[in-house]
């Protein structure tokens, strides 16, 4: 690709990036929180405006959905001869949870000291509009295939996409997938994410009574449940913190600097806390299996009263290697919380939520062309390649239904954009940088078939 024709596309970015802002804080006004106690009519909204966009730039889109929350088709013929690249995203958001923790509302973008912050203007509106940026820099005629696939259940796990896939997906069929929901090494660093831990979620159920009772009159004879959970829950961990669940698979994480000060200012670890586990830092956060311990139901400290509490329950949220099949990880997890059970109370576990993993051989033409692109988009920056220990389950979809594509698993976020959490927000200049190599991606997939 010649030097002249990667200024333009710089360039062309460049003067796109008033409008792609305007209409990203447009689309992080709309409060398309996909959890059911929320309004759903607002995803509804959310995914009529994301079809709007798309059509405007010439795609022939079509909203779907396939018993879950709607999701948004377009489609821009390739070039006779030339490659597809399916690009996907998500328009659904988390819950903001407390407007008091928000320094500006939620839902109202707000830039501060060259970032934007709002619900969803990093996960995952940025990568909509990412997305649709590459596309406007090509004046709407990249010399690729484009399918774009913008899924409004990423938040809550995506329970419809197979039945997309199924019933839709030969018109998501490419060469190359780009899913825009990850994070970069840093500012400054691009990466690409070539593992993703799974997941399996529980909840986790202790009865040690048929009803409460006085706990002056039975308390040191009869155990109660929040007692008996507790231990339980303490038995997933070793003195070390290292997940004590026998027999989860584990791996070693790439060689990156990565060291406890940085953990400490990225995480906000208070200052007399230790980080737990062994080995190094980014094989506990990327390919070793961790458990957390998310929710607990039992009275709350301002409505106790003296009584033995009969019946406690806990969510659990445990990541598993990215090898790890997420329904053996069941059953050793399972199996464990039943057997760590304190003077035979009795442990129901239910299965709330599990998902693979997903590991990427990425080398080959479209990551050469990726990392290329990465490269000259950050200015000479080489990419790394970089593990995440969140679990995002639709790539694992995408990579079984599309098994000969070329899986790219890139994102906007960086490691200040607190995504899911208070004052979530998008570095405003690394986001023109995201845009111009997905811009970049997209000539040269198609340059390289010539």
């Amino acid at each position: 690709m010649s030097t002249d024709r990667t200024q333009h596309l710089r360039d062309r970015v460049r003067e796109l990036m008033p409008q792609v802002r305007a209409d990203l804080e447009a689309l992080t006004r709309i409060p398309s929180v996909s959890l059911d106690s929320f309004d759903q009519a607002n995803v509804g909204a959310s995914a009529t405006a994301v079809a709007d966009l798309l059509r405007a730039e010439g795609l022939e889109v079509e909203i779907v959905s396939e018993g879950g929350r709607p999701a948004v088709i377009g489609r821009l013929a390739a070039p006779e001869g030339a490659p597809t690249v399916t690009l996907y995203a998500h328009h659904d958001v988390q819950p903001p949870g407390d407007d008091a923790d928000w320094d500006t509302p939620p839902f109202e973008p707000t830039e501060r000291d060259g970032r934007l912050y709002g619900r969803g203007a990093a996960d995952d509106k940025a990568g909509v509009m990412a997305h649709l940026a590459a596309i406007r820099a090509h004046d709407g005629r990249p010399p690729v295939g484009v399918n774009l696939f913008v899924e409004g259940e990423e938040e809550i796990g995506s329970d419809s996409l197979a039945t997309i896939l199924e019933r839709h997906g030969e018109r998501l069929r490419a060469d190359a997938i780009v899913l825009a929901d990850s994070t970069n090494w840093e500012v400054g660093v691009p990466a690409l994410t070539t593992t993703l831990r799974g997941m399996i979620r529980v909840v986790v159920k202790v009865s040690t009574l048929d009803h409460a009772i006085h706990s002056g009159m039975y308390g040191g004879a009869v155990p109660d449940a929040i007692t008996a959970l507790i231990r339980v829950l303490a038995s997933l961990h070793d003195a070390d913190g290292n997940v004590a669940v026998q027999g989860l698979s584990q791996g070693l994480a790439a060689d990156l600097d990565y060291d406890e000060a940085r953990l400490r200012a990225e995480s906000g670890l208070l200052d007399d806390v230790s980080p737990i586990g062994s080995d190094s830092i980014l094989s506990r956060l990327w390919t070793k299996p961790s458990i957390t311990t998310i929710g607990f139901d039992a009275p709350s400290v301002d409505t106790a009263s003296n009584t033995l509490v009969p019946t406690a329950r806990a969510k659990v949220s445990m990541r598993i290697a990215a090898d790890e099949s997420p329904r053996h990880a069941f059953e050793l997890l399972r199996d464990h919380l039943q057997a760590a059970a304190p003077w035979g109370a009795r442990v129901d576990i239910t299965l709330d939520d599990e998902g693979a993993g997903f590991a990427a051989d990425a080398q080959g033409p479209v990551y050469d062309v990726a990392r290329s692109s990465f490269r000259d988009a950050w200015d000479g920056q080489e990419p790394v390649d970089i593990g995440v220990g969140g679990s995002i389950p639709f790539v694992a979809a995408f990579a079984k239904k599309f098994p000969d594509a070329a899986i790219l698993v890139t994102g906007v976020e960086d490691p200040d954009s607190r995504a899911h959490g208070a004052n979530e927000s998008l570095h405003l200049a690394e986001f023109e940088r995201v845009c111009l190599a997905e811009a970049l991606l997209l000539e040269r997939m198609g340059a390289a078939d010539e």
